[in-house]
């Protein structure tokens, strides 16, 4: 790693996040080591729905197995490829399916992070449509000579503006969703504001009424808790049609729907899942890309995660040709995240402490002895290497680099072998049903 490769910004950035227990946006490239075989298996996804097939997977791991930081590994490349990428974390208020709009404010808030590389942190609808429709500008005027304020321009962009929307219309609700793109179209070609809110609403789901929904904009329908998947997949195949090389959803917190206590309603939500999991592996979704990140338990709980039902059991569970030979499958719909090596925590350590002091502008003075000797510690304190995450580790290695670079006179040994040095450790001593309960890095 040469100092003139990461920027000060970004330094700063994967300090604050990573001290803070946050998996940060930007940088992580820095301090990914040990998920290589997982991110090309993701990344293998990416081409395949580039081509116009559907993907999806499950990232399985303990608390702090890094499940957050690969889906943001995975954001971060599909943006940079052209993609459009929404993510969202499920709670209580937001899930796939329910009976108080749960699975709406989902889908709302999926559409208020839609990102792409010119609009990497979200709220990326308009600049979509927009940037489709100058396109379409740039190419009636390259094809006709003609200038956008002459007679026939707008009729011309029109024309192809319809031939995309022709593309989705025989998909299910295509045609409302069509509608509403030509309404946009008119609210830019009109300069309508109210025309253009009333579209931009509508596509965000932010109509709570059929009858308002038709007195705006003149369609029968709104996006709803029923529907709001089958408007994911027309999404998918629009962007697709002008230029994008797909969509991808990442959700993370899955293990929010195995939290659910009552059993007709965690089921209602495993059943939209099927329905997603099945629309994508049987190609009924084109160029749509669902990675999904969970616990253990809310796969595997044979009482209230998905193996509690023989269908998901079915797709899910590992072959057993597989488990006998003790070995990873990564081609499959599960990518389980296994204990990093202690070789491989040791890059993380000496790469944590290189953005440390090319941050705060200090030559490190610690060998990797002293960086050795601290996972030994953790090891010793947590109760064994298998209990070793990332998450459990890089908290309390920040915590470290700072207290030493704010006093240069305690030594690195003095400091972790210290009675008062106690590692955090994920996962004990709190409830792993209350949702706030998960660090993931």
């Amino acid at each position: 790693m040469t100092k003139n490769k990461i920027s000060k910004k970004i330094t700063t950035a994967l300090i604050n996040s990573l001290g803070a227990g946050v998996v940060p946006r930007t940088g992580i490239e820095h301090i990914a080591v040990g998920r290589e075989k997982e991110l090309n298996s993701l990344f293998q996804n990416l081409n395949d729905i580039a081509e116009g097939v559907a993907a999806f997977r499950f990232i399985i791991g303990n608390y702090g197995s890094g499940k957050s930081f690969m889906l943001q590994m995975v954001r971060n490349r599909a943006i940079e490829q052209g993609f459009v990428v929404a993510d969202a974390d499920l709670s209580s208020g937001r899930r796939l399916a329910g009976s108080h709009n749960e699975g709406l404010a989902t889908y709302r808030e999926l559409m208020s992070r839609l990102a792409t590389k010119t609009r990497p942190d979200g709220g990326a609808l308009v600049s979509i449509l927009e940037g489709w429709i100058n396109k379409i500008q740039q190419e009636v005027a390259k094809e006709t000579g003609m200038r956008p304020h002459d007679e026939g321009f707008d009729e011309q962009v029109e024309i192809k503006i319809r031939e995309v929307v022709g593309y989705i219309e025989d998909l299910v609700h295509g045609f409302d969703f069509g509608s509403v793109i030509i309404a946009y179209w008119r609210s830019y070609r009109l300069d309508d504001d109210d025309l253009k809110n009333a579209s931009l609403r509508w596509l965000r789901g932010e109509f709570n009424t059929k009858t308002e929904a038709r007195a705006a904009l003149g369609v029968r329908v709104i996006i709803d808790d029923e529907t709001w998947y089958d408007y994911i997949k027309l999404l998918a195949k629009f962007v697709a049609e002008i230029g994008y090389k797909g969509l991808l959803i990442l959700v993370d917190e899955a293990v929010i729907l195995y939290q659910i206590t009552t059993t007709v309603t965690r089921e209602k939500n495993y059943n939209r899942l099927l329905a997603m999991f099945n629309d994508t592996m049987q190609c009924k979704a084109e160029n749509l890309g669902i990675v999904i990140g969970g616990t253990t338990k809310f796969l595997e709980d044979p009482n209230r995660g998905l193996f509690a039902d023989p269908a998901w059991r079915r797709r899910t569970q590992e072959s057993r040709f597989v488990s006998q030979a003790n070995v990873q499958e990564y081609l499959g719909p599960v990518i389980r995240l296994n204990p990093l090596t202690a070789t491989e925590i040791l890059t993380l350590l000496q790469r944590l402490t290189e953005i440390h002091a090319l941050n705060f502008g200090y030559q490190p003075r610690w060998k990797n002895s002293d960086l050795q000797e601290f996972i030994q510690e953790i090891i010793t304190r947590l109760g064994g290497e298998a209990l070793m995450t990332p998450g459990e580790i890089i908290r309390d290695f920040i915590s470290v680099l700072n207290v030493l670079y704010q006093n240069p006179e305690i030594k690195f040994t003095e400091l972790i072998h210290g009675a008062n040095f106690k590692p955090t450790a994920a996962g004990k001593d709190v409830d792993l049903d209350d949702d706030v309960a998960e660090f993931s890095l």
